[in-house]
């Protein structure tokens, strides 16, 4: 008796480009910085503070405003930069930005008064720029 070969229902893993997990994983680390700061705005006083004309320690102004833009075009700009750079210029580019991120994302917790809170959302986003700064460590295609 002959028998067909059945194909496996088993699904398998397919090697995910560098490339493809830099790029979630900048994702990934936008929504989470887009989804605490909207979050923000449900601790008590922070909308007061902010019609009064202050962020955190900071005074809204065009400044304030255009330098948390820049802040959060790069990591922004690193999800397409990720998929389109050439392969050296993107390593140096992810580990170079990811590096520059570990401590701009630390300071969002100083001072805040929902040390929890904010202390969950920074230990996450730090777990992401770690998992980014590994992805481009050992990127062997830059070899």
């Amino acid at each position: 008796m002959m028998t067909n070969p059945q194909p496996s229902t088993t699904p398998q893993d397919q090697p995910m480009p560098v490339r493809a997990k830099l790029a979630a994983a900048w994702t990934s680390l936008m929504f989470l910085y887009a989804y605490v700061d909207i979050l923000n705005f449900f601790t008590p006083g922070v909308i007061d503070d902010i019609l009064a004309g202050k962020v955190f320690e900071f005074d809204l102004s065009q400044t304030f405003s255009t330098t948390a833009l820049i802040l959060m075009a790069v990591p922004i700009f690193m999800i397409v930069l990720s998929i389109t750079l050439p392969a050296r210029v993107n390593r140096f580019a992810n580990l170079t930005v990811a590096s520059l991120y570990v401590p701009v994302t630390a300071f969002n917790v100083l001072g805040e008064s929902w040390l929890f809170f904010y202390g969950l959302g920074v230990a996450l986003e730090l777990i992401l720029l770690v998992l980014i700064l590994r992805y481009a460590w050992t990127w062997r295609a830059c070899g």
